[in-house]
């Protein structure tokens, strides 16, 4: 299993490398989809929208949503992450076809390490039992701290009630039993179609770059510094996410040592719906604009 563990690791590294400075969506739906159903378009429509917003896609490689969504993004900016099972899941013939962009993973935790290791948002669309699992764990794995922020997005047709029945059935039945806070709902946000649901995953780096996550501390890497006026106000609105002293700012280096410049304070990560809400305040912001602000799709927009 260590040895089988390591080759999946070992080859999704090397698959990944080239494209590490662009940003990418994960697709999640459902392999029973047909071509005929509206999520069909709707998962196509988004994974072309994600690559006109300079993102490249990322499917589980298999039928219905996921061929859709690597359909959409094309070879050019398709990946699939395939994994072993004994029916349904064979990978489809658009990334099949596109060379060096398909992974064979022989465990679902390996394949899952990589969605939500190389993937910048995550949207889901109607599926059963593995899509709300890989909903599920996304979810976990923010709401925990165990993974940055991210934009979350549940995507489903006009009219179509799928995931508005969830919010009820799930969401509002474990805020009132006290199970998860309230503002835990703002992890997700739901759209109808494909240019709103981009639309909100390009905003959500608009300001914001990336997030450090400390035992009791964060550093939230920004594309563009913060006035002294808005960083009043960032305190005064949200001095109940902050455990100790106040939200500061500062400089830091990213993950290609280019000086960024950033924001650090003390909480707890147990309010991670309500740093989504920081986030959101950031990017709302009244800021100059910049090459940055511009490319919401480049993970190192900074570069020249």
């Amino acid at each position: 299993m260590i040895q089988g563990s390591l080759a999946d690791i070992n080859e999704a590294l090397t698959v990944f490398r080239p494209s590490r400075r662009v940003r990418k969506v994960a697709v999640f739906g459902s392999a029973r989809t047909s071509s005929e159903q509206p999520t069909y378009p709707l998962a196509r429509e988004l994974a072309a929208a994600a690559v006109e917003a300079g993102f490249e896609v990322i499917t589980g490689a298999g039928g219905g949503i996921m061929e859709a969504a690597n359909l959409g993004a094309g070879c050019e900016a398709s990946y699939g992450l395939n994994v072993d099972l004994p029916f349904e899941q064979h990978p489809n013939p658009v990334v099949s076809s596109c060379e060096g962009r398909l992974l064979h993973f022989r465990y679902f935790f390996t394949r899952k390490l990589f969605f939500l290791r190389e993937s910048d948002a995550v949207v889901v669309l109607p599926g059963g039992f593995g899509t709300l699992d890989e909903l599920f764990e996304s979810l976990t794995l923010v709401q925990t701290g165990r993974t940055p922020p991210v934009p979350l997005v549940l995507l489903a047709p006009a009219g179509d009630r799928f995931w508005a029945r969830w919010q009820v059935g799930v969401q509002r039945q474990m805020t009132q039993r006290g199970l998860i806070s309230p503002e835990d709902h703002s992890l997700v946000f739901q759209a109808d179609n494909a240019g709103e649901a981009m639309a909100y995953i390009s905003r959500f780096y608009r300001a914001f770059h990336a997030a450090e996550l400390h035992s009791d501390r964060v550093e939230l890497q920004l594309n563009v510094a913060v006035p002294a006026a808005d960083l009043r106000q960032l305190n005064r609105d949200f001095d109940d996410l902050v455990d100790q002293g106040v939200i500061v700012a500062g400089e830091t280096s990213d993950d290609e040592g280019l000086l960024r410049p950033c924001l650090r304070f003390h909480f707890n990560k147990r309010r991670m719906g309500r740093l989504y809400q920081l986030i959101e305040a950031l990017n709302n912001l009244d800021l100059p604009a910049c090459t940055a602000l511009e490319q919401p799709g480049q993970r190192h927009c900074l570069l020249p």
